[in-house]
């Protein structure tokens, strides 16, 4: 071999090589791992995929929102269905959060287990209920999954009505959503703040009743968020977009279509389609970003002491609708903002 065959030999090989590199990276920068939570407006997400447009992405069911966050700041996934809730408390404990899009709102209900006779919204007989288990000794056993939607709804609610969740009832945190019905069967709990379908769930199996839909405190009927990290969209704006695309695209089809929703809920919890219907009736679709909403959450949630710190700069900061924007081709002024 001579020199000038050796050196192009050589120059070929290196350029195979960074082309190979090239394209290798152009691969992983179209591939997304996005995480999603178990409840019925969490898992239309596993149907994002299917809707994507120049990217591939991979959507990994959690149990809970607590579990998706977790999963994204410690970088094993690139994306997150979270909600209001989890962004704000991300964002006071200093991790790295933006969000991107809305997906779906609503899904919070208040039931009470059997031997509760409450009419509901009667918050008065609420009231009167948990005063008179006070002078018991027996104090009113109120449940939620700490950290979810429906903790911080029913804490902002029964703050509303006068009630102290932190001193006049016994509050229990019940992690896992699909724990729920069991718990209230057995009577370890009086009042539960679940999210659907197993609000549904409880309502049509004859294991509770309901009482109330939580959205009379500044967190409305809002729930779901998808959120990235800032590296991820610095690395792979491209990426970001075509999700959010994805997302507004099943956002879209949710509101003409629920057989696929039902399906969908139907398939990764096995309940009952009649159940999963059922819990539809509570839900909203909405991709937009409801900026003045989420810093009116921020400020209620210090106010409950549920975060220490004011996030409410951060919260307006971390709102990213550069996306949503270039997907929907609308201003920020139309999206929430």
């Amino acid at each position: 071999m001579t020199f000038r065959s050796l050196t192009l030999t050589t120059v070929t090989a290196a350029f195979l090589a960074l082309s190979a590199a090239a394209t290798a990276q152009a691969a992983d920068a179209d591939k997304v791992k996005l995480g999603f939570a178990k409840c019925a407006h969490c898992l239309p997400m596993a149907l994002t995929p299917e809707l994507a447009k120049g990217v591939e992405i991979e959507a990994i069911n959690f149990n809970s929102g607590n579990d998706v966050l977790t999963a994204l700041v410690s970088k094993s996934i690139d994306m997150a269905q979270v909600t209001y809730l989890h962004y704000i408390t991300a964002l006071d404990k200093g991790f790295d959060v933006v969000a991107v899009s809305g997906q779906v709102n609503g899904g919070s209900e208040i039931v009470v287990g059997k031997g509760i006779t409450l009419k509901a919204d009667d918050w008065d007989g609420l009231k009167k209920l948990i005063a008179e288990r006070k002078e018991k000794g027996e104090p009113l056993r109120v449940a939620a999954s700490r950290g979810n939607a429906q903790d911080i709804h029913m804490r902002g609610a029964l703050q509303k009505h006068g009630i102290n969740v932190n001193k006049d009832v016994q509050f229990i945190n019940i992690p896992n959503p699909s724990d729920h019905a069991a718990a209230l069967q057995r009577g370890e709990v009086d009042v539960i703040c679940t999210v659907e379908p197993f609000a549904s769930q409880i309502r049509q199996t004859g294991v509770g009743t309901h009482f109330a839909l939580p959205y009379d405190q500044a967190a409305g009927n809002l729930t779901n968020l998808i959120v990235t990290r800032s590296d991820v969209i610095k690395e792979h704006p491209k990426a970001v977009e075509a999700t959010v695309g994805s997302v507004v695209a099943l956002v879209d089809k949710l509101k003409s279509d629920q057989t696929v929703w039902v399906d969908v809920i139907n398939k990764y919890t096995g309940m009952d389609k009649a159940v999963a219907a059922e819990a539809l009736k509570n839900a909203s679709p909405d991709y937009a970003i409801h900026k003045d909403s989420t810093l009116a959450i921020a400020t209620m949630m210090r106010e409950l002491k549920y975060i220490s710190n004011d996030v409410t700069a951060a919260a307006e900061k971390n709102l990213d609708y550069t996306f949503l924007e270039a997907v929907t081709k609308k201003p920020k002024s139309e999206l929430g903002f």
